[in-house]
C-alpha cells in the first residue's frame, strides 16, 4: 500500500472515500451521546450534520456509518468511524480506528481512500493534551496499515483487494506542528511495515518456513534493510557447545538456524563508541513447527504451532525498523530456529543436556523446548558483548491462562529495564502485565540430578517457572522476558483487523531499543 501526506482542506481532496473520526463528548454515565467530529473542515462537518443530529450514530470505537455523494466534498463518500468516548482517548483507539477504515473499504473494492487527520476542532485542549501529533500520525498509519493485510496467501481463488493508495490529509499547520505530523507518518510506515514482514512469517505453513527458509528470509531482510546477518546451522552449535539448543534439533530432519543479526549505529567521523555504551541483545524463539517431541502434543489444534516461532518473528521485524529508525544505539538480533519433533534421535525426558552456559539441565518434558533454545541464544548475547537482554517467545500455555489473550506476560530482573520497557509501551500501545520471577520461585526448578529443571514438574505457575529458567541464562544482565503465548495469533476478527498473526512486540521491542538511543 502506497502511504502518501497532503496538507489541505480535506473538503477539497478527489478520492473515492474519505474517512473523518468522531467522538463522544458527553459527559456523565446517563448522558445521551454527543458526537463531535475530529476535524476543523466547515465543509466537513456540515456534510455530516444530519447523520449526526440524526442520533443513528453513537460513536463507538469502531462504528461505521458511510455518506454517499456527501454535499460540498469532492469525496464520493463520506466515512465516519467512532473513537468512543472523548474522555478516555488514546492513541490507541485511533490506531484502531484507522484500521476499521481500512477493513471497511477494502471488501467494496475501493483501491484509493483518503483520512483526515484526527484535530481537536470540538475538543476542549484537555482531551488531547496528552495526544501529540507525532503519535497521532504515527498511530493512524501503523492501524492503516496493518489492516491491510489479509491472510488467504495460499487461497488459488484469492482475490487481489489490496488498497493501493492511502493518503493522510492534515490541515496546513504551523511549521513545527507539520514536522510532527510529517515525523510520525514516516515512522508509522516504518513500524507498520516491519510488524507486516514478522506477521507474513508467522502465516506461513510448518513445510514452507523451515529454518533454513527462515535463516533465508532474515539474511534476505538484513541485505536489503542494510544489517549484518550471519546465518549457522549444526556445525556452529556443535562449535558453541549449545548443547540445549542442539538436543531439541536433534529429532527432526531438518538442520536448526542460528540466526545473528547486527545493527551499527553511525557515529560522527572521528568518534568512537562509548565504553559503557549499552548493546541491546534480541533474542526470539524460531520454533517453526513444534509437535511437542517425545511429549508429544495433543492432535488438537497441533496445526497452530507453526505460529510457535512468532517471537523470532518478532525479533526480525524489530530488526527491520530498526535498520530504517537508526537510534543511536548497537543492537544485535538472535534466533535460535529448530523443529520440535518425535524420532529415534529426540532427545527425551529424563536426558540430561549442558547448555552452552555449562549449566546441566534435567528434562522433564520436550513439549519445554522453547526456554532450551532461548539459554542458550540467552548466553550467546552475553558473548557477543550483549549488556541488556529482551527475548520473547510463545512460551507457556500457562501465560495464556493467566491473562487471556489481551495482555502478554512480562518478566524481568531489573527495575530499570522494567522502567525503560514501561516507557515503550505508553508509545507502541501494546499490553503487557508483568509477572514476578523472584528467588522464592526458584525451588520449582531445582534438578536432583541436575543443576536445573527445565519445567516446573508442577502445573502451579508455568508461566514463572518458565521465566525462572531462563533467568538462570541472563543472570546478572538486565534482562526482560516476553510471553506472548496468548497474543501472537488474533483468534477473533474485529473491526479494525483480521484473524491470523497479530505480529505483537515488534512495536514494543522497538520502543524498547529507542529508550537507549542517546
Amino acid at each position: 500500500m502506497d502511504m502518501k501526506l497532503v496538507f489541505q482542506d480535506a473538503a477539497g481532496f478527489q478520492t473515492p472515500l474519505l474517512t473523518v473520526f468522531a467522538v463522544d463528548v458527553a459527559i456523565g454515565k446517563d448522558a445521551d451521546p454527543l458526537i463531535a467530529l475530529l476535524t476543523t473542515s466547515d465543509a466537513v462537518t456540515n456534510a455530516a450534520a444530519a447523520i449526526i443530529a440524526s442520533d443513528e450514530f453513537k460513536g463507538a470505537l469502531g462504528e461505521q456509518v458511510v455518506l454517499h455523494s456527501p454535499g460540498g466534498l469532492k469525496a464520493e463518500r463520506l466515512l465516519i468511524v467512532g473513537l468512543g468516548k472523548a474522555k478516555t482517548l488514546s492513541v490507541d483507539e485511533v490506531r484502531k480506528a484507522a484500521g476499521a477504515a481500512v477493513r471497511w473499504a477494502k471488501p467494496r473494492g475501493m483501491r484509493q481512500i483518503a483520512i483526515a487527520f484526527p484535530e481537536d476542532h470540538a475538543l476542549s485542549d484537555e482531551h488531547l493534551e496528552n495526544l501529540p501529533c507525532t503519535l497521532l500520525s504515527r498511530a493512524l498509519i501503523e492501524g492503516a496499515g496493518i489492516a491491510e493485510m489479509d491472510w488467504d496467501t495460499y487461497r488459488s481463488d484469492r482475490k487481489d483487494r489490496s488498497i493501493e493508495v492511502l493518503t493522510v490529509i492534515a490541515p496546513e499547520n504551523e511549521e513545527s506542528t507539520t514536522r510532527e505530523i510529517q515525523t510520525g507518518f514516516e515512522e508509522g510506515r516504518i513500524l507498520s511495515e516491519a510488524q507486516n514482514f514478522a506477521r507474513a512469517l508467522v502465516n506461513e505453513p510448518g513445510n514452507v518456513l523451515t529454518p533454513t527458509e527462515l535463516g533465508r528470509r532474515a539474511a534476505a531482510m538484513c541485505g536489503e534493510k542494510g544489517l549484518k546477518c550471519e546465518v549457522y546451522s549444526t556445525e556452529k552449535l556443535e562449535e558453541l557447545k549449545m548443547g540445549a539448543f542442539a538436543a531439541v534439533a536433534k529429532g527432526s530432519a531438518q538442520p536448526p538456524a542460528l540466526v545473528v543479526m547486527t545493527y551499527e549505529p553511525k557515529l560522527e567521523k572521528g568518534k568512537v563508541p562509548a565504553k559503557d555504551a549499552p548493546v541491546l541483545g534480541l533474542v526470539g524463539k524460531g520454533i517453526t513447527f513444534d509437535t511437542g517431541g517425545i511429549s508429544l502434543k495433543s492432535a488438537d489444534g497441533m496445526e497452530k504451532m507453526k505460529y510457535d516461532m512468532a517471537g523470532a518473528a518478532a525479533m526480525i521485524g524489530a530488526m527491520h525498523a530498526i535498520a530504517q529508525l537508526k537510534p543511536s544505539v548497537k543492537v544485535i538480533g538472535i534466533v535460535c530456529s529448530a523443529e520440535n519433533m518425535p524420532s529415534g534421535t529426540a532427545y527425551k525426558p529424563g536426558d540430561v543436556v549442558t547448555a552452552m552456559s555449562g549449566k546441566t539441565i534435567e528434562i522433564l518434558n520436550t513439549d519445554a523446548e522453547g526456554r532450551m533454545v532461548l539459554a542458550d541464544g540467552l548466553h550467546y548475547a552475553k558473548t557477543l558483548g550483549c549488556t541488556h537482554l529482551i527475548d520473547a517467545a510463545t512460551l507457556t500455555g500457562a501465560c495464556v491462562v493467566a491473562l487471556g489473550m489481551i495482555n502478554a506476560g512480562l518478566f524481568s530482573n531489573d527495575d530499570e529495564t522494567f522502567e525503560n520497557f514501561s516507557r515503550a509501551i505508553q508509545v507502541s500501545g501494546e499490553k503487557f502485565w508483568r509477572l514476578p520471577c523472584t528467588e522464592d520461585y526458584k525451588d520449582q526448578i531445582k534438578s536432583q540430578i541436575a543443576d536445573i529443571m527445565n519445567t516446573g514438574g508442577t502445573r502451579w505457575g508455568g508461566a514463572i517457572s518458565a521465566a525462572m529458567f531462563l533467568k538462570e541464562f541472563a543472570e546478572d544482565t538486565p534482562w526482560i522476558h516476553l510471553d506472548i503465548a496468548g497474543c501472537a495469533w488474533n483468534e477473533e476478527v474485529k473491526p479494525w483487523h483480521p484473524k491470523g498473526p497479530s505480529g505483537t512486540a515488534v512495536r514494543s521491542i522497538v520502543e524498547w531499543v529507542r529508550t537507549y538511543s542517546a
